[in-house]
């Protein structure tokens, strides 16, 4: 067991310098290229974010730890917006834009619900067995082309923000090796997790799909949890709430429809809790920022995320674990 949760560690160290290295790397070779520092934003800091549950995601499929891939998706949305969103509000209000408000998070709670219906074929067309199929991959792929295409006719037309995004100015070389290195680093660190993961959980007689839930969902959501506190903290609420949404609806549609891709994920019907606690996530993210004044979550509201997340988390320990 020791030796077990020493794997989900370095993995989990492993994911977090990958990413960093790779997002800076690359970043800074956009940024030499002369690509705007929105595009960079919109592309390799939004991809790199989202690579330690990619990376886990398709490990997972490809070694046919199925509920591992899902329980990491559905574990890091909930996460996403009951904790990350709930700490960031704590440490200063977050004030919402209102492209965000009518656009981006009705588009995430519409990943968490296409999911349900996908993931649903027992329960809805009273097939055999649930199944989240290579055309459903395709499907939900689909949802992110579309997505991506918004967001780049936004930049396009200056409808988004020019983001306070820091890049750093490092010499070729070492960029491309930070790069290079970042992807190792990734590939390791999901290996590691992916193997020490399964590996607990027979070991404590629990489901795959609950160490995704919780520590695998914890773990690759860092970078995220990283960007959004100290988004909160310069005051930088634009995007401490956009790179919440942006990567719960890079998660479905992207990382999940990509595993499926890769294999075809069996889904359990006790795996439908997890989907309606994202999307009851959404639908409060959503409420707060729509009837709340002046389109914010106040520390309050902040406080609340934080303890239904202690109280989801508990739950699965207690009555799934």
């Amino acid at each position: 067991m020791l030796i077990d949760v020493l794997y989900l560690v370095i993995g989990l160290v492993a994911l977090v310098f990958g990413a960093t290295w790779l997002v800076d790397g690359a970043s800074s070779l956009a940024k030499k290229a002369g690509i705007s520092t929105l595009t960079i934003g919109l592309t390799v800091v939004a991809f790199g974010t989202s690579m330690p549950e990619m990376v886990v995601n398709l490990l997972a499929s490809a070694s046919g730890s199925t509920e591992l891939a899902i329980g990491n998706v559905v574990g890091s949305n909930t996460l996403n917006i009951f904790l990350i969103v709930g700490i960031a509000a704590i440490i200063k209000p977050i004030n919402v834009q209102r492209k965000s408000v009518l656009v981006e998070i009705p588009f995430s709670l519409l990943a968490a619900v296409v999911l349900f219906f996908m993931a649903n074929d027992l329960l809805i067309d009273g097939a055999s067995q649930s199944v989240i199929s290579r055309s459903d991959g395709l499907v939900l792929f689909s949802f992110f082309a579309i997505f991506l295409y918004y967001n780049f006719l936004t930049a396009k037309s200056g409808g988004a923000p020019e983001e306070d995004i820091t890049i750093k100015h490092i010499k070729p070389w070492l960029a491309v090796a930070m790069v290079f290195v970042g992807i190792f680093l990734l590939f390791i660190g999901g290996k590691f997790i992916v193997d020490g993961g399964s590996s607990l959980a027979r070991t404590l007689g629990v489901s795959e799909s609950l160490i995704g839930l919780t520590v695998v969902a914890i773990g690759t959501s860092l970078p995220e949890l990283a960007t959004s506190a100290m988004a909160a903290y310069r005051g930088n609420s634009d995007i401490a709430i956009g790179n919440v949404v942006g990567s719960n609806i890079f998660n479905i549609f992207l990382i999940l429809g990509t595993s499926s891709l890769v294999r075809p994920l069996p889904f359990y019907s006790n795996s439908n809790v997890d989907i309606l606690v994202t999307c009851l996530a959404s639908i409060l993210l959503f409420s707060f920022v729509l009837i709340g004044p002046g389109r914010r979550i106040d520390r309050r509201e902040g406080v609340l995320f934080v303890s239904l997340y202690l109280i989801y988390t508990t739950y699965l320990v207690v009555y799934v674990g």
